[in-house]
């Protein structure tokens, strides 16, 4: 693994496919985030609100796209996230973070940044900037 003030533009990080998405973690993220709003936990309600099933929270998703950075915690942090929801993440879905260097200037890095399903359909894009340790560039 090579330091990231070492990055060309274009250039992109590794991938992380999770684990397929099951109840419990969902159920667990409720209980972590205190959102229990039911249609990311119960069928019925899920159903009722117009949706085919059960969805993932939004920010749990977010949540996982940080996941990409978290081997470089010594040389730098997260200094902006921004993001934008494109789709719903539901149950059993498999989802593939992504993180593509955009743009450097001196100690700051912006990476493009998306979450998509096994179809290969965005759920999440967005931006990621990292502030790096004056000792790291």
């Amino acid at each position: 693994m090579s330091r990231l003030a070492e990055w060309k533009i274009g250039e992109s990080l590794k991938e992380i496919q999770l684990d397929p998405v099951d109840r419990i973690t969902l159920i667990k993220y409720a209980g972590a985030s205190g959102d229990y709003n039911p249609i990311h936990t119960i069928d019925e309600e899920a159903q009722k609100a117009g949706l085919p099933g059960i969805i993932a929270h939004g920010m749990w998703t977010m949540g996982n796209l940080a996941k990409l950075f978290t081997n470089f915690y010594e040389e730098g942090y997260i200094q902006d996230y921004t993001i934008r929801f494109k789709g719903m993440v539901f149950l059993n879905d498999v989802v593939t973070l992504q993180a593509e260097l955009a743009e450097e200037n001196e100690n700051n890095l912006r990476f493009l940044v998306r979450a998509v399903n096994q179809n290969g359909n965005e759920v999440i894009k967005g931006t990621v900037t990292c502030q790096l340790y004056a000792s790291s560039y």
